[in-house]
């Protein structure tokens, strides 16, 4: 999809939004210096052109029984059963993010598990079945940070 041109009104809508989910369209509005209406316009704009793709609320793995994290580079058995893995992939529930990628692997997911025994049962029931060679488990201690994407594109690129 090609990028959308968006002005620096959008820019600043956007800048604030990501920020928190939960602000008051009428909060942005007054920083903004517009009408609630125009930034809920904006905002419906945005989310039309498949800028803005919903929102979320974050949860707390560990605080909810999901002690372990890890990434799994995928190695499949055959190029042709890419479509087929990501369609069973997306039934395991424990299975929350997914990339095609370049080098080594075919794949890279990301699994969330109750603890280690739940990580090797879903690795060994409901993941090598589906289709794949096997799997490298790269086990996640601590997550270190997560940003929000930059919002800077009125920036003239480098």
């Amino acid at each position: 999809m090609a990028r959308q041109e968006l002005d620096e009104l959008d820019e600043r809508i956007l800048k604030m939004i990501v920020e928190n989910a939960r602000i008051p369209f009428l909060e942005v509005a007054r920083a903004c210096g517009v009408s609630g209406a125009a930034v809920h316009q904006r905002v419906q704009r945005l989310a039309g052109l498949g800028v803005i793709k919903g929102s979320e609320f974050i949860l707390d793995a560990e605080k909810i029984g999901y002690e372990t994290c890890a990434y799994l580079g995928i190695f499949l058995s055959s190029p042709s059963v890419f479509d087929k893995v990501i369609k069973e992939l997306k039934k395991v529930p424990e299975v929350v993010e997914c990339y095609y990628t370049t080098g080594q692997y075919d794949m890279l997911i990301k699994v969330i598990a109750r603890n280690n025994k739940d990580l090797l049962r879903i690795i060994h029931d409901e993941l090598l079945p589906i289709g794949l060679s096997r799997t490298e488990t790269m086990m996640c201690f601590k997550e270190g940070f997560r940003k929000k994407l930059p919002i800077r594109f009125l920036e003239k690129e480098k």
